[in-house]
């Protein structure tokens, strides 16, 4: 705009002229400042892509040259981390281990960020990898990028190995890895999964892997970050369950992993203790057919369900809370909705929203049997999206309503309860 008012102003072709240089100039000077960096010396996908890729071979062949061989040579800290958790990493069976650019975020042809997916599989257990998102900073030094930071993404959880040394034991049906616990400890845990697979199979007599991948780690604040999530949702939670569940409820299995609180776990009887991992397994058996789609009270009262069954104990005394609120003519006018199972909110809220689940399954098993339970559950689970989900599966599999099968749960309660 200035250039054009003077050449407005000049007048004649001198003050054309000396616009016309001004002009010029200006172009050239921007054009210097803007000029690219040579994109020689970017970071590209494909070479990051090489770099990872040894990388990760080291980490299956454990060779610590070749999994440090990627880091800047000077960041003697990172390397010393890295090398510990390699290390880490020696009894842990790994049937692969990947990593896959998304994004390479900034550079500058000298520095870079990029945003990467961590992938790895435990052989005989993972029918699909554990994923993982990680952020690497990187520098140029000559004709080689080197990693100077390797950190979680915003928002992902940590690693096992990341914690402390790595114990492992495997049972007949699951694999157990702790970090800070006895090999006693976790010989234990192992075995109380394995009673638990049998169990869960004949309750959910579909096809599933039948192994059960366990993390003990050695504090709840060590749960919380293996989860992401903060300590105090989990101080009373004895154990919980991570996966992926499909919007459908046919993708493949994703990984699941049974976390278990060492603190809250150590204080349950061995009758609270199978439960709890009868319940957890329950999770891992259903995963394929469990979506966003099924509401929560169905999805943990099958597992409650599961795990209960066939315990001679009586109702009132698995589902306290609520036959208190029963008895005292609280009865709950509807099913739990998912905010109620909440492990941040009140604790007996937490626990009858658990009960109730239980009693709906049981009013299913006992009504319209076993058989309609697991279809129902799959029915929910293959819907494409949660509304209409219940509500349609409650007619196809068990000619009712949701109406009425709340008025029948509601009188079920009162029964079992009451």
């Amino acid at each position: 705009m200035a250039v054009r008012g003077r050449e407005a102003r000049g007048g004649g072709p001198r003050g054309r002229r000396r616009a016309a240089g001004l002009l010029l100039a200006a172009l050239l000077t921007a054009s210097a400042c803007t000029a690219p960096a040579d994109p020689d010396t970017f970071l590209t996908t494909g070479a990051l892509d090489a770099t990872l890729e040894r990388r990760a071979a080291a980490v299956l062949a454990h060779d610590p040259a070749g999994y440090l061989d990627g880091l800047a040579p000077d960041a003697a800290k990172l390397r010393a981390v890295q090398r510990t958790e390699l290390d880490r990493l020696a009894d842990v069976p790994l049937k692969s281990w990947t990593y896959d650019v998304k994004d390479i975020t900034e550079q500058d042809g000298q520095w870079a960020t990029a945003d990467v997916e961590l992938r790895y599989r435990i052989a005989g257990y993972d029918t699909a990898p554990v994923a993982t998102r990680r952020v690497l900073e990187l520098m140029r030094d000559g004709e080689r990028w080197y990693i100077t930071e390797d950190r979680p993404a915003k928002g992902s959880s940590g690693q096992l190995w990341q914690q402390g040394d790595v114990e492992v034991v495997e049972g007949e049906h699951s694999i157990v890895l702790g970090v800070g616990r006895s090999e006693d400890e976790l010989r234990q845990v192992a075995d109380t999964v394995d009673l638990a697979v049998p169990a869960v199979s004949d309750a959910w007599p579909r096809p599933w892997n039948r192994r059960v991948v366990v993390l003990v780690p050695d504090s709840v604040e060590d749960m919380a970050g293996l989860l992401g999530s903060p300590e105090a949702s989990y101080r009373g939670i004895a154990a919980v369950t991570t996966g992926e569940v499909g919007g459908t409820g046919k993708r493949p299995a994703i990984a699941d992993r049974v976390i278990v609180n060492p603190q809250a776990y150590a204080t349950l009887g061995s009758f609270g203790q199978r439960i709890v991992l009868t319940h957890e397994t329950t999770h891992v058996a259903t995963r394929t057919s469990t979506s966003t789609a099924t509401p929560v009270w169905l999805s943990e009262g099958f597992a409650d369900w599961t795990a209960y069954r066939g315990e001679d104990r009586a109702a009132d005394t698995i589902a306290p809370e609520l036959a208190e609120a029963v008895r005292s003519g609280r009865t709950p006018a509807e099913l739990p909705a998912d905010p109620d199972f909440g492990f941040d909110g009140d604790p007996a809220k937490l626990a009858a929203a658990y009960e109730g689940g239980w009693l709906a399954c049981e009013l299913i098993a006992e009504r319209w049997g076993k058989e309609k339970l697991i279809a129902f559950y799959e029915a929910v689970g293959a819907h494409d999206g949660r509304d209409g989900a219940v509500e349609q599966a409650l007619d196809a599999v068990l000619d009712t309503s949701p109406e009425q099968f709340t008025a029948d749960w509601r009188d079920y309660l009162a029964t079992r309860l009451g």
